[in-house]
């Protein structure tokens, strides 16, 4: 009789630990959808918010797990023990995770980055649209998502283009050696000084660079808005091209060399 008392008692407390676990998730996610929402409508940093979440989540998760080891009644003595014998263990296999937190705490007390922001980083390009728990979400101008582990971010080189209000657009032009050069520095001159968007402070910088094998290099360098970079850049290559076929300024073929660079 003792054992089926003891069966029925097991068995009540593993029906109720699976019901917690049953209903405990959908409270968890409902939980965390209203935090959510009460984030979005505060002030708190854009780049906060999704990090904040997935540690208010993944706490919740642990606390829950914690609830129904003690449903359970498992011994919490033995249950330190087994946990502490498997420390090691579990800490090499969750060595990147651990790493991968530490780097998203890194990324959000130095911010050399927030949400919004354009940047280059562990190889990728792209907006930041979320720092997460374990990575960093970045959409790409084709609108790709890209997942970077925190870790690798934080320990990279990271290219912030959205931190400065201008940026420099950079140019080289191949024109033909028959060319004059003061005609094709008036005609650079004349489609970069005709751009609304290009700025005059920092003034444009128009030069002769090179000699090349085939043709003489000038580069114009322009400073623009940042939000105007690549309406100035498709623009200058276009304009540019037209102004030399009215001016009669030859572009070798096909050793052309137009080319952007800080990209």
């Amino acid at each position: 009789m003792d054992w089926m008392t003891l069966v029925v008692d097991y068995g009540t407390r593993l029906v109720f630990a699976i019901i917690t676990l049953i209903v405990g998730f959908p409270i968890i996610k409902l939980i965390t959808k209203i935090i959510g929402s009460r984030m979005e409508k505060s002030k708190l940093d854009e780049s906060l918010k999704p990090f904040l979440l997935s540690v208010i989540s993944a706490i919740l998760k642990v606390l829950l797990v914690i609830t129904v080891i003690g449903i359970l009644e498992v011994p919490m003595a033995s249950f330190v023990a087994v946990i502490g014998a498997a420390g090691l263990a579990v800490g090499l296999a969750f060595q990147g995770s651990l790493a991968n937190f530490a780097g998203g705490v890194l990324l959000l007390t130095l911010r050399p980055f927030r949400v919004g922001d354009y940047i280059e980083g562990g190889g990728y390009g792209g907006t930041v649209k979320a720092i997460q728990i374990l990575y960093t979400e970045l959409i790409t101008p084709d609108n790709k998502v890209i997942f970077i582990p925190n870790g690798s971010l934080s320990n990279a080189g990271i290219v912030n283009y959205s931190v400065n209000s201008t940026r420099r657009v950079d140019f080289t032009f191949g024109v033909g050696y028959e060319a004059d050069t003061q005609h094709v520095l008036q005609s650079l001159e004349s489609v970069v000084n005709s751009h609304s968007a290009v700025l005059q402070d920092p003034e444009p910088f128009i030069r002769l660079s090179s000699h090349g094998d085939s043709a003489v290099e000038y580069t114009v360098r322009v400073w623009v808005n940042a939000e105007d970079y690549w309406d100035v850049h498709f623009d200058i290559l276009e304009q540019v091209k037209t102004k030399f076929d009215q001016e009669n300024i030859s572009i070798p073929y096909p050793q052309m060399d137009v080319h952007v660079t800080n990209q």
